[in-house]
């Protein structure tokens, strides 16, 4: 019996935006988890993947390690099954009957892909959960060169800040700057 929504994390939260204020209540663990040897080939390069992604948003902790690695060997699973399938065929014979009956791999891919879409919408990882980001418009994008000035000590310089004596109003040179446009040309 179910009692309602699964409560979303924090960070996803943050991303797609929320009407409620300060729903951010869950501890807030810190550190990325390391590839599980135990993962196979197909399974770590899932991991590579999509841990940078999700680290990048802010969605992978240290203590996430288990419900990734979960989600990178169903994966694998998954795509060994689908090959399978493909060099098989979703129909085989029977080695007892000879009659066609369903390719196990079929059920196997199945269960898999089921899985996968659970631990994806655990992650925020579904077209659904992608169709809700938001981008909180007063950040701004990572700049490396903006970056560079700050850990100088130098602000952004925007038009406004150019003192007058330096760009005149009716300054050919100076109209437009910023602002994309080349009224000179």
């Amino acid at each position: 019996m179910s009692a309602g929504r699964r409560p979303k994390p924090t960070a996803l939260k943050q991303i797609q935006g929320s009407r409620i204020r300060n729903r951010g209540n869950e501890p807030q663990p810190s550190g990325v988890p390391k590839c599980p040897a135990h993962l196979d080939a197909a399974a770590k390069r899932e991991w590579k993947r999509i841990s940078r992604e999700l680290s990048a948003l802010g969605l992978l902790t240290s203590i996430d390690m288990a419900a990734l690695a979960a989600y990178c060997q169903t994966f694998s699973r998954w795509a060994a099954a689908e090959e399978n399938i493909a060099k098989f065929g979703a129909v085989i014979r029977s080695p007892k009957s000879g009659f066609p009956i369903a390719n196990p791999y079929v059920g196997v891919a199945n269960t898999a892909l089921t899985l996968m879409r659970q631990f994806a919408a655990e992650f925020g990882l579904t077209p659904a959960s992608r169709s809700r980001l938001s981008i909180d418009p007063g950040q701004k994008p990572a700049d490396p060169f903006s970056a560079f000035m700050a850990s100088l000590g130098a602000e952004d310089i925007t038009h406004d800040d150019i003192p007058a004596d330096l760009c005149p109003e009716g300054d050919k040179i100076c109209d437009g700057r910023g602002s994309g446009d080349d009224p000179g040309m």
